[in-house]
């Protein structure tokens, strides 16, 4: 007997529009920033002469600020019942950032931009988060969030490409560049706001304080192993501006040095949605453990001082080990909280990945400056090691009979 087509269709959900779209929005909004953040760092070491552990505590605290607002602006949207405005206002503060990164005369207005810009990113991040498992059934929402996080990071390449591009164009006219990065910024702005449509009803019932101990009692266990492994994986991974003077360190002349993020993002982006189908039909906990093996190999080319081969290797393996593991925890976030307090789960676990993350990048700066760049990288792989016997030790516990 010949099967119903309808009938197969029906058994496997498409990917929502929205999903699409927010997708969109989120590569619009990369071009805008990796436009600045893939020059950012040489602008900083070279033009004002900053060093790399001031360098590293800057970016560290930068993406700790964004890590930690997502905190509010999560449990926000669950009390509010409402993602999108929430998203909105971030996407808008990040777009508002980028003038001022051109105008910058000094450390000052570029730290304060930078750290605009992550404020805005965190008050975006847990409700955009929340929007993607509000909206995506859950039989392919791993495959939603890789989507999502594929689209995110071809906007992560086409930045540094175009900023090459200018930078040889403009004869590495840095200002300039950052005021191009206005304008796909305000795109990413208009596109969430005339083309993602939030579910209606979606939280309806009193509204509470979903940071009450009561409500955080409801997150369950397996939410705060997944909040746990999360900020180890932070932990061994640092800045990326650190892959950034990695590079540049060995010559690598100043209109090339977006090259990092390009590769990077582009091995990101073509396995990210791969990866995350591959999440809906297997062991997260398999997968989480491959990609710290890969992040274990990054750390260990990237600390190797010999051919420049073997740290463009490692650049090529740290997207991999993105791909593999970024999407599955968020979709791992969605699998083990409840819905009406997604947002403030997704805060919580950006939470302790901030604090992690200023750890790590001023520690990473630190090693820099004192025994060199070999010594930072070999830092992350011991980390990554201690993450790995973690998984391990977890899933080892959770096979005992």
């Amino acid at each position: 007997m010949t099967p119903n087509n309808d009938a197969i269709t029906a058994r496997k959900p498409r990917i929502p529009r929205a999903i699409w779209a927010l997708g969109f929005v989120s590569l619009l909004m990369d071009v805008s920033s990796e436009l600045i953040h893939s020059l950012l760092p040489v602008f900083m070491f070279t033009a004002l002469g900053i060093s790399a552990l001031t360098i590293g505590l800057i970016e560290g605290a930068a993406e700790a600020t964004a890590l930690i607002v997502k905190v509010f602006s999560g449990a926000l949207s669950d009390w509010w019942g409402r993602r999108k405005p929430l998203a909105l206002l971030g996407y808008g503060l990040g777009a508002a950032s980028k003038p001022l990164f051109a105008i910058a005369g000094g450390a000052g207005l570029v730290v304060a931009a930078r750290l605009i810009d992550r404020v805005g990113k965190g008050i975006r991040g847990a409700p955009r988060d929340a929007l993607v498992a509000d909206i995506a059934p859950a039989e392919i929402r791993g495959a939603a969030f890789g989507l999502r996080q594929s689209l995110d990071t071809v906007g992560a390449f086409l930045g540094p490409l175009l900023a090459m591009g200018l930078m040889l164009l403009w004869a590495d006219d840095f200002r300039a560049v950052f005021w191009v990065a206005a304008i796909p910024g305000l795109l990413a702005v208009a596109l969430l706001f005339f083309g993602v449509q939030e579910p209606e009803g979606r939280l309806g019932g009193k509204r509470v304080n979903p940071i009450r101990r009561e409500a955080l009692r409801r997150l369950p266990r397996e939410y705060w192993w997944v909040v746990t492994i999360g900020a180890m994986f932070t932990l061994a991974r640092f800045s990326e501006a650190f892959l950034i003077l990695r590079v540049q360190s060995g010559g690598l002349p100043l209109a090339f040095v977006p090259l990092v993020l390009i590769v990077m993002n582009v091995v990101y982006a073509l396995a990210a949605y791969p990866f995350g189908k591959l999440a809906d039909s297997m062991s997260h906990t398999t997968l989480l453990a491959w990609g710290l093996v890969i992040l274990i190999l990054a750390d260990t080319a990237l600390a190797w001082d010999g051919h420049w081969s073997v740290v463009w290797a490692g650049i090529v393996l740290w997207g991999l080990h993105l791909a593999m593991t970024q999407g599955l925890l968020a979709a791992m976030i969605a699998d083990t909280a409840p819905a009406d307090l997604r947002g403030t789960a997704y805060g919580f676990f950006n939470l302790a990945s901030g604090v992690a993350m200023l750890i790590a990048s001023a520690l990473a700066g630190m090693l820099w400056d004192g025994w060199g760049a070999p010594s930072t990288f070999m830092a992350g792989a011991a980390f990554s090691t201690l993450a790995l016997l973690a998984v391990a030790l977890r899933s080892a516990w959770r096979q005992r009979p």
